[in-house]
């Protein structure tokens, strides 16, 4: 005999399931299957989307070089790691496509990389910063998580799973999935910090906004100012060959540190 779980039986499924997936994120309950195969690179801006200027660099051009040297040294370095980037080329992609791209992938980390920049073209104003989803904005990862983990225990699930959701053992799991993405979002932010700061970069925190290049995403993610492109100083370093090479080190520095406290080895 067939037998059909009710919608709350399925839900309990769900619930063990989604907290099974928390325990590969979690600090101290990690499993020894979970290891980072997917790495998603955004360059920011590009193309008709044009970013921050200085007096001889653009934005989206320094991202990209910045991003495809990143992807390089993954590649060169963690054979088990997959790079996607969202742009290799002068293209305009939209923000909701650039998340969603490392949502289908079902992406382990998302990075994007940007340069900082204020009114002032000439400005003085210097530095490094990370951010991370603000929690204005974290019910949009909803259906990203829902997607990702593949839960679809109802056969009319993909037509109703942009729905809010109502079960309450859904909205516990949902909640601790958010939360813990937040976490480990900032804990990535704050190596990637840390990394800049031992070369002598001035460390302008990690810092939560609602960016809509973050949301919503099912993995954690960041966003990263490599420097003022409006300070000319800045400018210098982060369009030069030396300073992205100092840039990259740092973030693959920070991914790698990242990737060896999530996995048991």
């Amino acid at each position: 005999m067939k037998i059909i779980p009710s919608r709350r039986v399925a839900a309990g499924f769900a619930a063990v399931f989604f907290c099974s997936l928390l325990v590969s994120f979690t600090n101290n309950l990690q499993t020894d299957t979970y290891r980072i195969r997917t790495i998603v690179i955004d360059a920011g801006h590009g193309s008709d989307i044009r970013g921050a200027k200085g007096s001889h660099a653009r934005e989206e051009v320094v991202t990209l070089q910045v991003a495809l040297k990143l992807g390089k040294a993954i590649q060169d370095n963690m054979k088990d790691v997959k790079v996607i980037y969202t742009r290799t080329s002068d293209l305009s992609v939209p923000l909701y496509k650039r998340i969603d791209i490392a949502n289908k992938a079902k992406a382990d980390l998302f990075i994007s990389i940007h340069c900082n920049s204020i009114v002032n073209n000439r400005s003085t104003t210097r530095g490094v910063e990370t951010m991370v989803a603000g929690t204005a904005r974290l019910g949009e990862q909803d259906l990203a998580l829902r997607e990702n983990a593949d839960i679809l225990l109802e056969k009319d699930y993909k037509k109703n799973y942009k729905q809010p959701i109502i079960d309450p053992e859904d909205m516990i799991v949902f909640n601790m999935m958010k939360q813990n993405l937040r976490l480990q979002s900032i804990r990535l932010a704050t190596l990637i910090q840390d990394e800049y700061v031992k070369t002598g970069r001035i460390n302008r925190g990690v810092k939560e906004q609602p960016l809509a290049v973050l949301q919503p995403a099912g993995m954690p993610a960041v966003l990263t100012e490599i420097g003022f492109i409006s300070n000319p100083e800045e400018e210098d370093y982060i369009s030069s060959e030396a300073g992205q090479t100092e840039i990259v080190n740092c973030l693959f520095n920070a991914i790698q540190a990242y990737k060896k406290q999530l996995e048991i080895q």
